[in-house]
């Protein structure tokens, strides 16, 4: 019995580390409130989304394409395609850096959604 356990397993093993990274992916889960934007890293906590300055939350966490967390200074490039979210003190307190797949589906940047509620408060 337990030779046939490992054998399994063996070949289970084999069998996820001969498949192609998107049969490993998952979709990440995005909150409703996240806005789309391009991000340029700059000196803690300052950072640029949409070539305007904003400021990281203290807590803020910075997601890469492989769900783990990226700490601020570590980061390079600008035009960083992410997704965000802003506090009540309208600092960003979570961005999420996109893959090619994730970049491709929509989400409204700053801008939309501020036309929007604009639109739907007359």
């Amino acid at each position: 019995m337990l030779r046939m356990i490992m054998l399994l397993m063996a070949t289970v093993g084999v069998a996820l580390l001969g498949a192609p990274p998107a049969a490993l992916a998952f979709e990440r889960p995005f909150p409703p409130d996240a806005l789309r934007g391009r991000m340029t890293p700059g000196y803690f906590p300052d950072v640029g989304i949409d070539g305007k300055a904003r400021r990281l939350s203290p807590s803020a966490r910075i997601f890469n394409q492989d769900n783990t967390i990226d700490m601020p200074g570590s980061l390079r490039g600008s035009d960083i395609v992410v997704n965000y979210t802003v506090d009540a003190t309208g600092h960003i307190d979570r961005i999420w850096i996109l893959t090619r797949d994730e970049a491709a589906r929509k989400l409204p940047t700053a801008a939309e959604a501020a036309a929007a509620g604009n639109s739907g408060s007359r």
